[in-house]
């Protein structure tokens, strides 16, 4: 779990509702016909732009990405690749049998030396899973984005509506309290789905694209490295090249 999306978002919800709470009643900022304005238009938007299979993979991968993810830092992967050369040194391929493995990738990367793939087929297959996985990410960023910029629209379409429906019904008072409450709070539920969850969600996504390329790549070399027999340390002395120059001094003298 990603802590840090799930606090970010209740943290940001949790401040405008103690806003409502302070100034008044949260029913006064409760309104069906905006909600269904901002977010069925917003989806209504987004699906026109991406194919239904694709959007729903798209809301599965990034939503899974964004809050169930978990960070693996490169070091730890540039330590258990050096554990596993060290296992196949003495034990041979088949010694990886018997290791466990939490990393999905990597763990397949250990399937297949222990099963005694050709280099080329593991390199190919790996590199094959990392970038379907790599465009997964990149789709989910796209519908991600696409909602956060259909929502604040729809809440300016329903900003208009409301304006619409006020001016109509100038000549009675009891309809335009209700017009003017559309009006507005379509502007704030648009706001809020795309600054709160959409956006965030996005250049969450953006950011692990990044690491998770990096990761991937890792192991992947790490593994080809391993199939072809190559010592622990020689394989740690490649492997460090992916880690920033502020940390290789800290990671060689620890290992």
């Amino acid at each position: 779990m990603d802590l840090a999306t799930l606090i970010g978002m209740i943290g940001a919800f949790g401040v405008v509702l103690a806003a409502i709470f302070i100034g008044g009643d949260i029913t006064q900022f409760i309104d069906v016909p905006s909600m269904l304005i901002v977010i069925g238009g917003g989806l209504a938007a987004t699906l026109v732009r991406f194919p239904l299979a694709g959007l729903m993979g798209a809301f599965a991968t990034g939503g899974g990405v964004a809050f169930k993810h978990k960070k693996v830092e490169p070091r730890d992967v540039i330590e258990k690749v050096s554990e596993l050369a060290d296992v196949v040194r003495k034990s041979g391929p088949l010694g990886l049998e018997g290791v466990t493995v939490d990393d999905p990738i990597l763990a397949k990367g250990v399937q297949y030396i222990a099963d005694g793939y050709e280099p080329s087929f593991i390199k190919d297959s790996m590199e094959r899973e990392r970038d379907l996985f790599i465009e997964r990410l990149k789709e989910g960023k796209r519908v991600f984005k696409a909602l956060g910029d259909a929502a604040p629209a729809f809440g300016m379409i329903g900003t208009l509506v409301g304006l619409v429906q006020m001016l109509a019904n100038m000549d009675d008072p009891a309809a335009i309290g209700p017009s003017m409450a559309v009006a507005l709070l379509t502007t704030l539920y648009g706001a809020l789905v795309s600054n709160v969850i959409c956006i965030p969600i996005c250049d969450k996504l953006d950011a692990k694209l990044d690491t998770e390329d990096l990761n991937q790549t890792l192991i992947i070399d790490g593994i080809m490295q391993i199939r072809e027999n190559k010592s622990p340390a020689l394989i740690r002395e490649m492997l460090i090249a992916y880690l920033p120059e502020s940390q290789r001094a800290a990671f060689q003298e620890a290992a």
